[in-house]
């Protein structure tokens, strides 16, 4: 009689166990399964730049927030042409990222940079060289033909991916650096160093040159 009761505890608690392996088993599982789609989700809401609206939208993330309504946009659309894409009426000026480049990049600079920076476009397309872009411009604006007033800013928004939230414009993985033209500015006039000494701390590029300016490089977003 003994031996009987032994025996059914002892199925008693292989089934026990059986049935908490089985609910620990089916719970990692659902755990896993929900792991799954909430990733097949958060893929799902990032799309491709695939029009001239989406392509305005993740380029307007260059500029500050409260000005984004009223930049002028320029720069190539979805068919490769070099376009004006929106007008605008404030001080900012935003270029498009190209979509026939990898990665993006898009800028904002204020309007008065614009001669500067058009001016490097036409070089460009002439064929000319980054050093021979550099040498040309220094030379017109020793001379007066070009200007670039000091404290002039340029926002950039770049990363090496063109996937985007739809819902908020953000290019995965993209994020901000900021300039602020010096011409003819040192380490020594301003009392910055000549390369950053720590993440996100301000520097001075190209000391001593018409194109002379502080370069602030914020830290990545952490992802959620």
């Amino acid at each position: 009689m003994k031996r009987i009761i032994t025996a059914f505890i002892f199925i008693g608690i292989l089934i026990s166990c059986n049935s908490s392996d089985n609910t620990k088993i089916s719970t990692q599982e659902s755990s896993e399964t929900k792991t799954a789609t909430e990733s097949t989700s958060n893929d799902k809401q990032l799309k491709t730049i695939d029009s001239n609206e989406s392509l305005m939208a993740t380029s307007l993330m260059a500029a500050p927030e409260e000005s984004r309504s009223k930049c002028k946009i320029i720069g190539y659309n979805m068919a490769g042409e070099f376009v004006t894409l929106r007008e605008g009426d404030n001080e900012f000026i935003v270029l498009a990222d190209n979509p026939n480049q990898d990665g993006f990049n898009a800028a904002c600079y204020h309007k008065d940079l614009e001669p500067f920076m058009a001016r490097g476009r036409a070089l460009r397309a002439e064929g000319k060289t980054g050093q021979e872009i550099f040498a040309l411009r220094e030379a017109e604006i020793k001379s007066g033909q070009l200007k670039i007033s000091p404290g002039l800013t340029l926002h950039i928004y770049y990363g090496a991916k063109t996937m985007y939230d739809p819902e908020t414009s953000k290019v995965e993985g993209a994020q901000l650096r900021y300039v602020v033209y010096m011409p003819w500015a040192t380490a020594e006039s301003t009392g910055l160093p000549a390369a950053p000494m720590a993440p996100n701390h301000p520097w001075i590029m190209n000391p001593g040159t018409h194109r002379a300016h502080i370069m602030i490089s914020p830290l990545p977003e952490e992802i959620e």
